[in-house]
């Protein structure tokens, strides 16, 4: 039997290669999708216009910053990558894909995006959610991870176990679920338990973001690191800086130097007028 891992996020494909070194029966190529659908528009994403439509979005996010480049240089292909998955299924009928997904909405986002185009391979697709389930860190003590990368590689041997095929009814079921997500229009995704998904709107994070800009200037990605460290909800720092970019131009916030990347300006709250009478 020959395996495709998938994955969702580039810190754990290294994660899950050193686990696979560790045992032979889950020999196989580790693909990364790389797009965060927990974030963007979703209209018509499985077309040509649709894709165009979200990269346009995504060159508009990263307008200035370190990753402008991203979009353009084609970094990111996740429909290649699934042509490339599909191409392999087809070829070899002993080929399986194993979906690894932990329980953020990240990951749970790329899952719901991957599986309405594997259905013609519904018997050869497993899915391992960790889900509420406790591992053991390199201090031997319990927890419960939010991101494969937090698990030991030796961890992920037991993890194996909980790989099932995904049934006829979650592909369906699923599907239809994304479709609904995506019809909705939404910018931001969170993940409320299980694999349920909800919707907000873009300027989701902003009120929690402002909380985290003080009366001394920082630099930008003084307050994104704080947000991304305290807040409970977070995102991505590339549309944490374009939303912090967005609050840069209200009137009780000010700005020093270019809106571009992280070390590029300050932000400060804007001294308040006193009037006077």
């Amino acid at each position: 039997m020959n395996m495709i891992h998938v994955v969702f996020n580039e810190p754990d494909v290294e994660i899950l290669k050193q686990a696979i070194e560790m045992d032979e029966s889950m020999a196989g190529e580790v693909v990364l999708v790389r797009d965060d659908y927990a974030v963007g528009p979703l209209a018509n994403i499985y077309t040509p216009e649709g894709q165009e439509q979200r990269r346009d979005w995504w060159r508009m996010v990263f307008q200035g910053g370190d990753q402008e480049s991203v979009v353009d240089e084609e970094k990111v292909n996740d429909p290649a990558v699934v042509i490339k998955i599909k191409e392999a299924l087809t070829n070899d009928e002993t080929e399986v894909l194993w979906i690894w997904a932990a329980q953020n909405k990240h990951d749970v986002c790329g899952y719901y995006w991957l599986i309405s185009q594997l259905v013609d391979f519904q018997s050869r697709v497993h899915i391992l959610y960790l889900n509420n389930l406790p591992f053991i860190n390199e201090k031997g003590n319990i927890f419960y991870p939010d991101w494969l990368s937090q698990i030991e590689p030796r961890e992920f041997l037991k993890a194996k176990k909980l790989a099932r095929p995904i049934t006829t009814s979650e592909f369906e079921v699923d599907a239809d679920e994304w479709n609904k997500i995506a019809a909705e229009g939404k910018m931001v995704r969170l993940l409320e338990g299980g694999k349920k998904i909800i919707q907000k709107d873009v300027d989701y994070y902003d009120t929690d973001l402002a909380r985290f800009i003080t009366g001394d200037a920082q630099k930008a990605n003084k307050v994104i690191n704080a947000f991304l460290s305290k807040n409970k909800e977070t995102t991505g720092d590339a549309f944490m800086l374009w939303r912090l970019k967005e609050l840069a131009q209200q009137p009780q916030f000010e700005a020093q130097g270019a809106l571009k990347g992280l070390k590029d300006f300050d932000i400060k709250k804007r001294a308040a007028v006193e009037s006077t009478e």
